[in-house]
């Protein structure tokens, strides 16, 4: 029981440190400037396959890694999942340094509710009452930001279907595949998309990386830590923490995202936002409700047989 609880507290401590770093990452990314959101992500691309392969030497774990690639459906599936992740940092790196957190915050916000409606999609789930509630609302709230704020929030969506389907592929490969070695790979896989967004920045506006200053450099070089720790301790909190756990400690990411943009970067947060990410959080409310009420049920049932 001590160790159940002890690992339970572990658990609660790396889901916090995991969502709360993906909370203030627009900070980061920010800082960054005057690096291009192009420039951005092929350097993070690169540092983060650097900072893998020395996790994966440091811990000996290279023959983990060299047994997926031994896999052809394994490894291809990694591509895939390399290729949803890059489109997913590209759109949000691209947000971040035009001045549209609020956005992104909103993308992760609905990301829950994008996941249950892919299920339906692309798994042919049936929805329980709440959940249809808890998509219909989302859409009202997608439609009531679009028409009043002029602006149709391509930004919010595309992060929330690209990180669905991102968690869609990774959990087809599920325990199969650790962290280090997933991202390993996924970075693998995507060394011609930074190349190539590197040569394109280099040929028209010029790099900025060597020529912005040792802090720009600096930062520059973290990028592979800045991606792979958060990635490692959300890993270490799912493999102690209960899922309807994990998916409250969630809502942390989006929170802090909404904060910075809100209040340390002060986007505009005119009335027609205020009613849309309020309808968002109703559903949300919905959605985590019905969760939770699904998890006692399905403790409370008796055994089969």
């Amino acid at each position: 029981m001590q160790q159940t609880a002890t690992s339970g507290r572990a658990g609660a401590l790396y889901a916090v440190g995991a969502y709360g770093l993906w909370g203030v990452l627009p900070i980061y990314f920010v800082l960054l400037l005057p690096t291009g959101p192009i420039e951005v992500v092929g350097w993070r691309i690169i540092f983060s396959l650097v900072f893998c392969a020395v996790l994966l030497t440091v811990t000996r774990a290279w023959r983990a890694l060299i047994a997926i690639v031994r896999q052809p459906r394994l490894f291809f599936t990694l591509g895939l999942a390399g290729l949803l992740i890059v489109i997913n940092w590209q759109v949000y790196v691209y947000a971040t340094l035009n001045g549209q957190v609020i956005e992104t915050s909103l993308g992760y916000f609905i990301n829950p509710i994008v996941t249950v409606l892919l299920g339906v999609l692309l798994l042919r789930e049936r929805l329980r009452a709440a959940q249809w509630v808890a998509v219909g609302i989302s859409a009202i709230a997608v439609l009531v930001i679009a028409i009043g704020y002029g602006v149709f929030p391509w930004v919010s969506l595309a992060l929330a279907f690209s990180f669905g389907l991102y968690g869609f592929v990774k959990k087809r490969v599920g325990p199969r595949v650790d962290a280090v070695s997933g991202l390993t790979l996924e970075t693998a896989w995507l060394i011609p998309v930074a190349i190539g967004q590197l040569w394109f920045v280099s040929a028209t506006s010029g790099l900025v990386f060597g020529n912005a200053g040792a802090a720009n450099v600096v930062l520059l070089l973290a990028s592979g830590v800045i991606t792979a720790v958060p990635l490692l301790l959300f890993a270490a909190a799912a493999r102690r923490l209960p899922l309807v756990y994990m998916g409250l400690f969630q809502y942390l990411a989006p929170v802090l995202q909404f904060i910075v943009g809100a209040f340390i970067l002060h986007e505009a947060m005119p009335l027609e936002r205020w009613i849309g990410f309020a309808l968002v959080w109703v559903a949300l409310i919905v959605l985590t409700t019905d969760m939770l009420a699904s998890g006692r049920a399905r403790r409370a049932s008796p055994l089969p047989g």
